[in-house]
């Protein structure tokens, strides 16, 4: 700013002046300031590029603009079985290195390889992706679509599969245990590894496991005190626990839930279903009967 040289001169003999000059000068210098800081921690705080954020169903997993992100019923062995059209409707979500909110652990975020040399971020295993009606943050309009997509959270303790059961024999089976081919939709814990039940147990009673546990290396109990987020389409109301060998067991209407030793903890493998013969492992899904 350039002063004229009667300006200089009222500001000189009339201090009044002066001061209401400097105050006003010193007020624009303080807002532009004020602005340009405000705008550069704007700029310099982006949130992270994974996020946990609240809904209507709970907390879920998000990216960093508070978008819903997915798992498929049918990527339960990690691979992602969505493509071609499926993708229109369901795109992929991929970070090559993301940053995470604190609550996330780095440990759980994988990246795939897909069929097509794409890639694509998974999180426990799980690929991630978007659902195409989600229009705003907070959407979840894609929970339980054709009862294979579930919103993405972070403490499931139980997920839904959809495969092909093939058993220890090496035989594909129907979700009624007769051989053919055909995927059934079954439950896993949420790394996922299939969750059976034994057809001589009771209604919240362990007949397998013997006292001193040393069968349990073939169907070793699930264990665990108590249940935390499950897919919409389940009842918490469904699980409890019961106590085998001294240990606390999950159970789902009231059959206790096993892991079968051969499946060798990896996701997606149903070998216990032919175990002794067909039926007397059962897998477990919403359709299970009760326990009597």
């Amino acid at each position: 700013m350039f002063l004229s040289e009667n300006q200089l001169k009222i500001m000189l003999y009339k201090p009044y002046f002066f001061r209401s000059f400097l105050v006003a000068m010193l007020s624009t210098a303080s807002l532009v300031a004020a602005l340009t800081a405000c705008k550069k921690d704007t700029e310099a705080t982006p949130g992270p590029d994974i996020q946990v954020n609240p809904t209507s169903l709970g907390n879920v997993i998000t990216d960093q603009n508070g978008r819903t992100l997915y798992f498929f019923a049918p990527d339960v062995t990690g691979k992602s079985a969505c493509s071609g059209q499926c993708l229109d409707t369901w795109p992929i979500f991929y970070k090559e290195t993301p940053t995470l909110s604190t609550s996330l652990a780095a440990a759980d975020f994988t990246t795939i390889t897909r069929a097509d040399g794409s890639k694509q971020t998974a999180f426990q295993g799980w690929p991630l992706y978007y659902y195409k009606s989600d229009t705003k943050a907070g959407d979840v309009l894609g929970e339980n679509v054709n009862k294979v997509w579930y919103v993405a959270k972070p403490d499931y303790t139980v997920m839904i599969a959809s495969a092909q059961l093939v058993g220890n024999d090496g035989k594909s089976y129907t979700k009624d245990y007769k051989e053919g081919t055909g995927s059934t939709l079954y439950f896993t814990d949420a790394g996922g590894k299939t969750l059976y039940a034994f057809a001589n147990d009771k209604k919240g009673t362990n007949n397998y496991t013997k006292a001193d546990f040393s069968n349990n290396a073939t169907w070793p109990i699930w264990e665990g005190s108590a249940i935390k987020s499950i897919p919409s389409i389940l009842k918490a109301s469904d699980f409890a626990t019961t106590t085998a060998a001294g240990r606390t067991q999950l159970t789902y209407k009231g059959w206790p839930l096993y892991y079968f030793g051969p499946d060798a903890g990896q996701r997606g493998v149903t070998k216990g279903v032919s175990v002794p013969r067909p039926g007397v492992w059962p897998i477990v899904y919403v359709d299970s009967p009760d326990a009597p």
